[in-house]
């Protein structure tokens, strides 16, 4: 458990939480996925979660996460065999994860991540996913970050996807 001293030691919370920040800016991810639902109302399910990997052997450091969090899961990944500690809930993603990196910003290109990640989940409190200029507007910033090559689906079959919803 190398990873985790900083995390575990009686540190000044703020120490800490800078530690998270740094240790997300080289593990982390904030991302937006997108899932077509026949039965959803714009038939497009809109997926935000925050992800850090790390291998078998750092797994630990995941569990100091979710500790520090207080919210998301620990999973397994078989694609790429690797440990993910997760949060999805929109409300987690609103009240712990977006709190933290607004007080305490990643230092990297991942901010613009974040900005951008921030407003989708703004945008989806104020349910702006279930409108048409909202659901364009989710699927521009999440287009706009750095997991294009993640993607199930191109941005312009969801673009079309979403516009024959338009009323």
């Amino acid at each position: 458990m190398d990873n985790t001293s900083a995390l575990t030691s009686k540190t000044p919370t703020m120490e800490i939480g800078s530690y998270v920040t740094g240790f997300v800016d080289g593990e982390g991810s904030f991302l937006v996925s997108f899932s077509k639902r026949e039965r959803m109302t714009m038939r497009l399910e809109v997926r935000p979660a925050f992800t850090v990997s790390q291998h078998e052997r750092s797994k630990d450091i995941l569990s100091v996460l979710q500790r520090f969090f207080r919210c998301g899961s620990i999973r397994f990944n078989k694609r790429d065999r690797t440990w993910k500690y997760e949060v999805r809930s929109l409300e987690d993603l609103l009240d712990k994860i977006i709190p933290h990196f607004c007080a305490m910003p990643p230092q990297t290109s991942k901010l613009l991540d974040f900005q951008r990640f921030k407003n989708v989940c703004e945008l989806m409190k104020g349910n702006a996913h279930l409108r048409h200029d909202g659901l364009v507007r989710i699927l521009e910033l999440a287009y706009e970050m750095n997991n294009l090559g993640a993607r199930r689906y191109a941005k312009n079959d969801l673009l079309m996807q979403v516009s024959k919803m338009k009323v």
